[in-house]
């Protein structure tokens, strides 16, 4: 993040890489602060590009649309962390960016994020190195096998990723996955997985919110449950300064998401980052006084970071296109939100997608109730409504 005399106030530009629904959350988020926004994305359908101010209709590196963006911002995000690096280094050169480039290098590549956790002294999970046929025939199979095959860049929401029991196993799917960089994971006994967001901002100020304990069905976030006692207070406590030293030491500037599991026997491994905000923080919308979009800005305009504070109980459902049927004559059968929006509590946020498709994120539910057993039980009558599976 290049240096600046001051907080940006509201009335400036604030940009983002990226037009999907996290860019859609963070435009609404700064327009309510005061904000114009701006938008670089090729999609002229793009979510947050049909909500902002501006939509720079082009790719992200195309060196003169960065240009463009850098010209008309006082600050630029990214939402999502497959954006080009070089292109926010490129911006950097004139206007701040947060997150910086090096931060969002490494979480692109699984490798150089798994190093870095080391780095920071948080477990990883036994791994590997797959990037040719030497480092295929050295897999200690007793300690890495059975295991899962991540491509090294580029996998996101189950994508890229190959279970294997065998070494023949192995083999196969590096081949499957053309023979690109991988790791490959050992499979732990897990118990739950869980996700803390923390928030730095320009003067290493940090905050959080609460842990939260996540569902992820077919490699996809289903559920997050958010309330006192979600996960034993002792696994609480080192997610917390997990995901801290993580931020800490990227020097970071932003939202930063950083995802764990815990183990059956209630030890955790850390699984992966993401330098933004994150589906399983969705919740804070409607049940903390602070949300990560609202963060988001606050970061990358330099301004204060109050620590949030939840104030109910939440539940968030992710909406998948799977909820959407077709009728008869072919027309898009929507979810029946009149009675689910009948249902105490219920808040829902969709991304302004015309087309649903299996496993696309069309939206999500946020769920809040006065006691945990009221948010769950109101979220299980809205998933049955929905067709969601009960949790």
């Amino acid at each position: 993040m290049t240096a600046t005399t001051g907080p940006i106030l509201p009335g400036q530009t604030l940009g983002v890489l990226g037009g999907g629904q996290l860019g859609r959350m963070f435009v609404h988020a700064a327009q309510a602060m005061g904000y114009a926004t701006a938008v670089l994305d090729p999609d002229a359908q793009s979510p947050a590009g049909l909500v902002s101010h501006r939509h720079i209709r082009a790719a992200y590196d195309d060196s003169q649309a960065l240009a463009e963006l850098a010209g008309s911002c006082a600050a630029v995000t990214t939402e999502f962390e497959n954006v080009p690096a070089a292109a926010l280094q490129m911006l950097a050169r004139s206007v701040p960016v947060a997150p910086a480039a090096a931060a969002v290098a490494i979480a692109q590549d699984r490798a150089a994020e798994k190093a870095h956790f080391v780095r920071c002294g948080v477990p990883v999970a036994p791994h590997a190195l797959i990037d040719s046929e030497q480092t295929l025939a050295a897999v200690d199979a007793q300690t890495l096998l059975p295991g899962i095959l991540k491509t090294a860049r580029l996998g996101y929401d189950g994508k890229g990723q190959v279970r294997v029991a065998t070494r023949a196993e192995l083999a196969d799917a590096w081949q499957q996955l053309a023979r690109v960089p991988c790791v490959l994971e050992k499979m732990l006994p897990l118990r739950e997985e869980c996700s803390v967001i923390v928030a730095r901002g320009r003067d290493g100020a940090l905050v959080h919110l609460p842990v939260q304990r996540n569902l992820h069905r077919d490699g996809i976030l289903a559920v997050t449950e958010v309330f006192e006692g979600n996960l034993p207070s002792v696994g609480v406590d080192k997610a917390l300064h997990a995901a801290k030293s993580i931020a800490q030491g990227l020097d970071y500037v932003g939202v930063l998401c950083v995802e764990f599991f815990v183990l059956e026997d209630g030890s955790l491994v850390v699984n992966e980052m993401a330098p933004r905000p994150h589906n399983s923080g969705h919740w804070s919308q409607n049940g903390a006084d602070v949300s990560q979009f609202e963060l988001q800005v606050r970061c990358m305009a330099g301004l204060p970071l109050a620590q949030p504070r939840q104030h109910s109980p939440a539940i968030m459902l992710n909406l998948l296109g799977d909820l959407w049927h077709r009728a008869p004559d072919g027309s898009l059968v929507a979810p029946p939100w009149q009675q689910v929006l009948a249902l105490p509590g219920c808040h829902l946020h969709l991304y302004g997608k015309t087309e649903a498709k299996p496993g696309r994120k069309m939206g999500h539910l946020n769920v809040t109730g006065a006691t945990p057993e009221a948010a769950r039980a109101t979220a299980l009558q809205a998933a049955a409504l929905l067709g969601i599976a009960p949790f």
